[in-house]
């Protein structure tokens, strides 16, 4: 194997490796994505990304009202609302 079109390097310590900052900056890579591993037939190691930002509460800004509720008096045992 040679290092020909090699984009980035990195070393394994212990059982983990570290994916350098070009390869997670131009994938987007960030806390929480999941690397999924594949070994093609050839021997070729394919990585997919499966970014867990999406559809999540990472961009929520929580809520800066000033309501107050009484939950138990409001909602029955389900959190329904109670008429």
């Amino acid at each position: 194997m040679t290092s020909e079109g090699v984009d980035s390097e990195s070393k394994v310590s212990g059982n983990q490796a570290n994916i350098p900052a070009s390869i997670r900056n131009e994938l987007n890579i960030d806390d929480g994505d999941k690397l999924r591993w594949h070994i093609e037939d050839d021997g070729t190691l394919r990585v997919q990304v499966v970014q867990q930002r999406t559809e999540t509460f990472s961009d929520f800004e929580g809520y800066d009202g000033d309501q107050e509720t009484d939950v138990t008096a409001e909602h029955d045992a389900w959190g329904v609302d109670i008429e």
